[in-house]
C-alpha cells in the first residue's frame, strides 16, 4: 500500500525578488529559495508549494496580492499553460537585461577567468512572428486546463492540434493562435485541423500509437518561400492525396508541400523518406546574396534576421584578412562556414549529422564557393591530430556546439592545434563558460557579445572571441 503524499503548504505574502534558471522567478522565504513560474520581480503573492527539497522548493502563484509594476499583459491567450514563452509578461527591455546578466553570471561564476566588458546584448528586431519554423502535434485527447476542468463543462470532442505540455509526452494543448510565426502558420494548422474533423481523419492517439494526422511542420523563410511537411501515421494514399490536394488548393503560396508516413512509436523523421507532393523539395533562405537550401530535415537558425546578426558578430570576431585557413566545428548545414568563405582562403567544416553535411556541400555548390570542404562524424572522432596534420593547422576556429557544449577531447585537440583565434558561439552560456575555463589554458577572451534569438524566452546566444597568448 503506497503512502499518502503529504500536502504541501501555501506560503502567504511572498515577494518575488528576481528571475532564475529555466525562465522561472525566484523568492526567498526564511532560508529557503522558492522557484515560481510566471512570476515577476516585485510581485507579492500567495505561493502554493508543489515540490520541496532540503535547500529549495518549487511552487505556483495561487493568489496575486500585488502585481509587479513592471508586469505587462501577455499577448498570447495560452500564456501560463503552453510553457513556451515564459517571459511574455515581462517588458522586452527587462528580458534583455536578464539575458545580459545570465551571460555575465556564467562567466563570473563558472568560467572564473578574466574577460572584458560585455557588449550590450543585440535585441531582436522583431519580438513577434520571428520564427521561421514551427512544429505542431495532433492528438485525439486534448489536454484540459484547470479552468476547463473546474468549469464542469463536458468536452466530448478532444481532438487537438498544438504543443506538448512540458514534461508530458502524451498531453497536447490545443492552440488557437501562436504569435511566434507569421499568421499564415496558424491558418494552415487550423485549416488542417478543421479539414481532418470534417473528413473524419483520425487524430493520433499518443498512447495507443495509432491514427492518421500526426504532426505538422511549417517553415516560412525570409525570402517568402513556404514549406509544409505533414506527418501521417498511416500509409493510406487516398487520404494523403485528399489532404495534400486540399492544403495546396487553400494555400497556393506554399512552395514546398511534403509528407512523411511514420508508423514508428516516436515522431522523429530523420530515418524516414519524405515525399515531395507539390513544388520543390526545399525552400531557400538568403543572406548577403548567399542562398541556403533548406530541406525538411535541415537545420537552420529559427530567427532568420537575428541569425544574420549572429553570424556577422562571428565574422567580426574572426578578424579575417583573406588568407586564413578556417575550421568551422559543428558546422550544421554550413551556414557560418559559407558566410565566412568569401573572406578567407579555405574553410573546413565538421558536423555529426551526415544529412547536414550533404546540405552544406549543396549550398557551397549553389553559391559557387569552391574553397570549402565538409566532413561528417562525431567531433571527438573526426577532429584528431591526424585530421589537422592532413588538412592543415587552422588560423581561426569557429565552434558552435549543441547545448551540452564540447567534449573534453575536442577541447584538447583545439588546444593542441593552437589556432590564432577562436570564435565560440553558444546557445548555453553555462556550458560555454565551463569550456572557456579549459580553453583559458592558452587563450584570453577578447570580446563577448550576447545576441537575443528568442524573445519572450529565457534562452540567449552568446559569442566569445578568443586570442592565443
Amino acid at each position: 500500500m503506497s503512502r499518502k503524499r503529504k500536502e504541501l503548504p501555501v506560503l502567504e505574502g511572498v515577494e518575488i525578488i528576481d528571475v532564475a534558471a529555466e525562465g522561472n522567478a525566484l523568492a526567498r522565504v526564511n532560508d529557503m529559495v522558492v522557484f515560481v513560474p510566471f512570476g515577476a520581480p516585485g510581485d507579492v503573492a500567495d505561493v502554493k508549494l508543489d515540490r520541496k527539497k532540503s535547500s529549495y522548493a518549487e511552487g505556483h502563484i495561487e493568489r496575486m496580492i500585488k502585481p509587479s509594476a513592471i508586469r505587462e499583459t501577455p499577448r498570447c491567450e495560452h500564456f501560463g499553460i503552453c510553457g513556451g514563452c515564459r517571459w511574455q509578461h515581462l517588458p522586452y527591455e527587462f528580458q534583455l537585461q536578464c539575458k545580459q546578466k545570465q551571460v555575465k553570471d556564467a562567466l563570473e561564476r563558472i568560467a572564473k577567468i578574466p574577460f572584458p566588458e560585455i557588449t550590450p546584448i543585440l535585441g531582436s528586431e522583431s519580438i513577434w512572428e520571428y520564427r521561421n519554423k514551427m512544429e505542431y502535434t495532433f492528438s485525439s485527447k486534448m489536454w484540459l486546463t484547470f479552468d476547463q476542468l473546474r468549469s464542469g463543462e463536458e468536452f466530448p470532442d478532444r481532438r487537438a492540434a498544438g504543443f506538448h505540455i512540458p514534461g508530458a509526452f502524451d498531453k497536447v494543448l490545443d492552440i488557437n493562435a501562436c504569435h511566434l510565426q507569421d499568421d499564415l502558420g496558424n491558418r494552415i494548422r487550423r485549416f488542417i485541423k478543421g479539414f481532418g474533423k470534417e473528413k473524419g481523419l483520425e487524430f493520433y492517439d499518443l498512447r495507443e500509437n495509432r491514427g492518421f494526422l500526426r504532426t505538422l511542420m511549417i517553415r516560412i523563410a525570409s525570402t517568402g518561400e513556404v514549406m509544409v511537411v505533414m506527418q501521417v501515421g498511416e500509409d493510406d494514399q487516398e487520404k494523403i492525396g485528399m489532404l495534400m490536394d486540399a492544403v495546396a488548393s487553400e494555400f497556393p503560396e506554399i512552395t514546398s508541400l511534403q509528407y512523411v508516413v511514420n508508423t514508428k512509436v516516436n515522431d522523429t523523421i530523420g530515418d524516414l523518406d519524405i515525399v515531395c507532393y507539390k513544388g520543390r523539395e526545399y525552400i531557400e533562405e538568403e543572406m548577403e546574396g548567399l542562398r541556403f537550401r533548406i530541406g525538411p530535415k535541415s537545420f537552420y537558425q529559427t530567427n532568420s534576421r537575428q541569425a544574420y546578426r549572429l553570424y556577422s558578430v562571428a565574422r567580426e570576431f574572426a578578424k579575417l584578412k583573406g588568407d586564413e585557413l578556417v575550421y568551422d566545428l559543428y558546422t550544421g548545414t554550413g551556414t557560418i562556414a559559407l558566410f565566412l568563405a568569401r573572406g578567407c582562403r579555405h574553410v573546413v567544416g565538421v558536423e555529426y549529422v551526415p544529412e547536414a553535411i550533404e546540405d552544406a556541400k549543396i549550398n557551397a555548390g549553389v553559391n559557387g564557393l569552391d574553397n570549402t570542404e565538409f566532413y561528417a562524424g562525431d567531433m571527438k572522432n573526426v577532429l584528431t591530430s591526424e585530421f589537422i596534420a592532413e588538412h592543415g593547422r587552422p588560423d581561426v576556429m569557429i565552434v558552435d556546439p549543441p547545448r551540452a557544449g564540447m567534449h573534453e577531447d575536442v577541447v584538447n585537440v583545439i588546444l593542441n592545434a593552437a589556432p590564432e583565434r577562436i570564435v565560440y558561439v553558444s546557445c548555453n552560456p553555462a556550458t560555454q563558460a565551463r569550456d572557456l575555463a579549459l580553453i583559458h589554458e592558452k587563450y584570453d577572451v577578447e570580446a563577448v557579445q550576447p545576441v537575443d534569438m528568442f524573445p519572450h524566452t529565457q534562452h540567449v546566444e552568446n559569442v566569445v572571441g578568443l586570442k592565443l597568448r
